[in-house]
């Protein structure tokens, strides 16, 4: 290898890290988070308490728990919306396609109270 080379990989490496480090401080906890059915706000619940929720009419579970959120249950097929994990950072969303049902995290504090409607 030549001299260029390893200023070249220096550099990508350099770059990498970079990127890394602005993608985590990029991350701001949220907390509340917002169900959306249909894109109509349905409910907002905060992240301070925890608590586990019926959407959607029962199609959905949603547990709140350590200032995070996740989907326990799900009546669809796939469940892909359990499979993509918790979530606590603002604007981090679950989807269930199926139920046309998204959770979405807003940031703010404990003053979040449950709204539904």
């Amino acid at each position: 290898m030549k001299k260029r080379d390893f200023l070249l990989i220096g550099t990508i490496l350099l770059a990498a890290a970079a990127l890394l480090l602005a993608s985590r401080l990029g991350k701001r906890a949220g907390g509340a988070v917002v169900v959306r059915v249909e894109g109509k706000e349905q409910a907002t619940y905060s992240l301070a308490a925890d608590g586990t929720y019926p959407l959607n009419g029962g199609t959905n579970v949603l547990e709140i728990k350590e200032g995070k959120a996740r989907m326990i249950e799900a009546n669809c097929p796939d469940h892909y919306c359990m499979n993509q994990g918790a979530i606590a950072n603002t604007n981090e969303t679950i989807t269930c396609l199926p139920n046309k049902l998204t959770v979405t995290v807003v940031g703010g504090g404990d003053d979040f109270v449950e709204i539904v409607g």
